[in-house]
């Protein structure tokens, strides 16, 4: 799971989850490309080592994003995109070495030590201004979680959600879709913080708890031992995106994002998400 300075910096604009296939973010976030189209051979990469892909994320990486703390072993849902990300470019396993990086040293300004970094960062006006984004290879999802003795634990769709007392801070895009997505029959009861909400749930005041995806891991892998994720939400609003950080003006940004952009459109990046988030980490979609 995500620690908590992280699970702070990636919540703060209430996001919510990822359907690839029926939205996949379509905004490049490079620079353009002055020669109007990006040579992305390997062979025509300015890598820090050449024929050599560094990848970076944080120590310790969790899951599911990652599984064991060991991003080379392609398991978890960032190994699995930076993999094939690097596959599109054109490198094999062998020729991706990964190197660990502090996030908030990533997102700081000044020179990197490695080529792109993944570590569920959020694409941010602010940070782009030290900091080069690809295409977003994620779109975080509102999640219902619950005790494992709430009524709602295991049901699978929005209507066996109607009849329940749920919660969530205040402002949020969790708040917004409840109100939209779910419409209870009881009123939604909001929380000036997720603290509160979550003392409500642990208290026995609410059925289930909205929050973000990364959150719904969090509390419920490190948190609140008895609590469980119910199901991911359909998205709604404008939803907080991940993207893979590179230096800022790197020569690399054009082709990561464009290759980005082709695994979210051929529907790749929808495979890995059901795979390592939906069915692996037990956070399927509620219909």
């Amino acid at each position: 799971m995500a620690s908590t300075p992280r699970i702070a910096a990636i919540t703060t604009a209430g996001a919510v989850l990822f359907a690839v296939t029926a939205c996949a973010p379509q905004e490049n976030t490079a620079p353009p490309d002055p020669a109007g189209q990006a040579a992305c051979t390997k062979e025509n990469l300015q890598t820090r080592t050449p024929g050599t892909l560094t990848i970076a994320t944080d120590e310790p990486a969790y899951q599911p994003w990652f599984v064991d703390n060991k991003p080379d072993n392609g398991e978890g849902f960032e190994s699995a995109v930076a993999y094939a990300v690097a596959e599109k470019l054109g490198y094999t396993r062998e020729e991706v070495t990964w190197t660990r990086v502090k996030f908030d040293a990533a997102i700081a300004p000044g020179p990197k030590t490695f080529d792109f970094d993944i570590n569920q960062f959020s694409i941010t006006d602010e940070r782009k201004q030290a900091v080069d984004f690809s295409a977003p290879y994620y779109l975080v999802r509102q999640t219902v979680i619950a005790l494992k003795s709430s009524k709602i634990a295991g049901k699978t769709s929005l209507a066996d959600l109607k009849g329940a007392k749920l919660g969530a801070q205040v402002g949020t895009t969790s708040y917004q879709a409840i109100t939209d997505l779910i419409q209870p029959t009881t009123q939604p009861q909001v929380y000036n913080s997720n603290d509160d909400a979550k003392k409500a749930l642990q208290n026995g005041q609410l059925d289930g708890l909205v929050v973000d995806l990364p959150t719904a891991f969090y509390i419920t892998g490190a948190e609140i031992d008895d609590a469980v994720i119910v199901g991911q939400l359909p998205q709604v609003g404008v939803p907080e995106a991940f993207g893979l950080l590179l230096d800022k003006g790197s020569p690399l940004t054009g082709c990561v994002s464009k290759v980005v952009g082709e695994l979210a459109s051929t529907g790749g990046l929808k495979q890995l998400e059901e795979k390592w988030l939906a069915q692996s980490a037990g956070a399927p979609e509620l219909t």
